[in-house]
């Protein structure tokens, strides 16, 4: 099984407030993804790829509404919280959080966790107070992942190491894996390297023989997870992708790079097609 997986992050800022949505008003900016891409992903089998969106939250309930009863797509969220709406317990206080109860109730069957932007974002607040501590951060996203399995949510778990803890690699995403996974259900779960090091205007991109290290690794680590690269899918390393056995498939975000850059459907559509057709 591949699995093709979009993070939306936060494109639907119009670009007269510094974003790169020139797609579609804000108010329709969801729909109007999925409707421009919901029929062409019909045509790939069902029982050889996955496809995931995972949408800012306030986008949710339109990418749900937007969604014909047979598409292809998996609604998903940016994260949740690491502690959930109960019966009995916390009914719902969590101002400025995303219980995973809400987000299941949005329409996601699935979340993005530990993506690097999150893990950033952790780390910022203990740096506040101080502390360095990796560690913490994993134990968090375990809680997260805990939550969203619980709820009935799958997770892609994001993993990778930034350009300074290179030469610790496998301990960095030794403990990534140890950590973020403990006591959860793997079958819920697949994978996504992030080589942190090599994304970003004017960085060497991790080449193939880097990236099929790194998957190798995390198999053996996991039993055989799977695992997608997480460090941009697309045009343009669709093909080199599409040859590594041990990869299972890739994590989209920006499709356009250069002059207008953004989020577009029909090149989405197009990165798809070249890593299902092996580059052709």
């Amino acid at each position: 099984m591949k699995h093709i997986y979009l993070n939306l992050k936060r494109f639907d800022v119009p670009t007269e407030f510094g974003g790169v949505n020139r797609i579609a008003p804000v108010k329709d900016w969801a729909s109007y993804i999925i409707t421009n891409t919901q029929e062409e992903l019909k045509k790939y089998d069902a029982d050889k790829v996955e496809f995931a969106m995972y949408f800012p939250e306030a986008h949710l309930l339109e990418a749900a509404a937007a969604k014909a009863a047979d598409s292809r797509i998996k609604i998903g969220c940016q994260s949740v919280y690491r502690a959930d709406v109960s019966v009995g317990g916390n009914f719902g206080a969590f101002t400025g959080n995303r219980p995973a109860a809400a987000m299941v109730g949005a329409g996601c069957e699935t979340t993005i966790i530990g993506h690097c932007e999150e893990r950033n974002d952790k780390a910022g607040i203990l740096a506040e107070a101080g502390i360095v501590n990796p560690d913490a951060i994993n134990r968090i996203l375990n809680q997260e992942i805990r939550c969203a399995i619980t709820r009935g949510m799958t997770v892609l778990y994001c993993i990778g190491e930034k350009a300074e803890e290179q030469t610790q690699w496998m301990e960095v995403l030794g403990k990534q894996l140890e950590l973020g996974l403990k006591d959860v259900d793997t079958s819920k779960v697949v994978i996504a390297y992030e080589p942190i090091w090599s994304i970003g205007p004017g960085k060497t991109p991790a080449d193939k023989e880097y990236i099929t290290k790194i998957a190798r690794f995390v198999k053996d680590k996991t039993g055989g997870m799977d695992i997608v690269y997480g460090g941009g899918l697309k045009q343009e390393n669709a093909a080199m992708l599409a040859s590594i056995g041990e990869i299972d498939g890739g994590l989209i975000a920006l499709t356009r790079f250069q002059g207008e850059i953004g989020y577009y459907p029909e090149e989405y559509l197009e990165i798809i097609r070249l890593y299902m057709n092996g580059g052709m």
